[in-house]
């Protein structure tokens, strides 16, 4: 298993120190990291909580999941890898001289 979970459906109030919080009961909380909007800096409702083992994880994830924090309903569960993504060019669909490109 991994000890990195997801945690989602965060109430926007909810700080890295509110899952520090909600996760120490568990285990070991070994980094939190709540995932905000390069633009506004605003919370976009989900964090990853990295425990120190697997078992403190999946105590966690039996804790949690479900619980209510900041009046939202957690939803726990094991973090899977970060898929790799095409990099963007930057053009906003749109091809050098402004042209659509076509999706056909």
């Amino acid at each position: 298993m991994n000890n990195k979970l997801f945690v989602g459906n965060l109430s926007f109030s909810t700080t890295e120190n509110d899952m520090q919080d909600a996760f120490a009961p568990h285990g070991t909380v070994v980094e939190t990291n709540l995932v905000t909007d390069r633009t506004t800096g605003r919370s976009r409702g989900f964090a990853f909580v990295t425990m120190g083992t697997d078992e403190e994880a999946q105590n966690a994830i039996t804790a949690m999941h479900g619980k209510s924090v900041d009046g939202r309903a957690l939803a726990v569960s094991v973090a899977r890898p970060r898929e790799e993504r095409p990099s963007s060019s930057g053009a906003g669909g749109r091809s050098y001289d402004g042209a659509s490109r076509s999706r056909y």
